[in-house]
């Protein structure tokens, strides 16, 4: 009985640590908004890239081992972390101007 409920804590521990959280990047006159993001440490995010403008994006990050095109005027979805606390830059590679970065905290930090 205690090695079923010892499994059972760490199975359900393992499914909050890589519950996935989603938020929202904007692409749309050249900058990305916001231009900071900001996610717990330790959880599964799923970003959701939206770009409104008519030509593509490329999110490229080394820090994050990211790189996507977005198209004119699409979407697109990419996961990162679980992560450590941190900051995590990002950029669009055709438009190296547009910039943000994303800011891991951990929890009650």
């Amino acid at each position: 009985m205690r090695l079923t409920l010892s499994l059972l804590m760490v199975a359900a521990l393992a499914n909050i640590a890589f519950a996935a959280d989603e938020i929202t990047l904007t692409a749309d006159h050249q900058k990305f908004t916001p231009s900071e993001l900001s996610i717990p440490a330790g959880v599964k995010t799923k970003i959701v890239i939206r770009n409104q403008n008519a030509v593509p994006v490329e999110f490229e990050s080394y820090d994050l081992s990211r790189e996507i095109i977005v198209p004119g005027h699409g979407e697109t979805a990419i996961y990162v972390g679980p992560l450590e606390a941190g900051s995590y830059q990002f950029f669009n590679d055709f438009d190296h101007d547009m910039k943000g970065s994303i800011s891991v905290k951990a929890r009650g930090n």
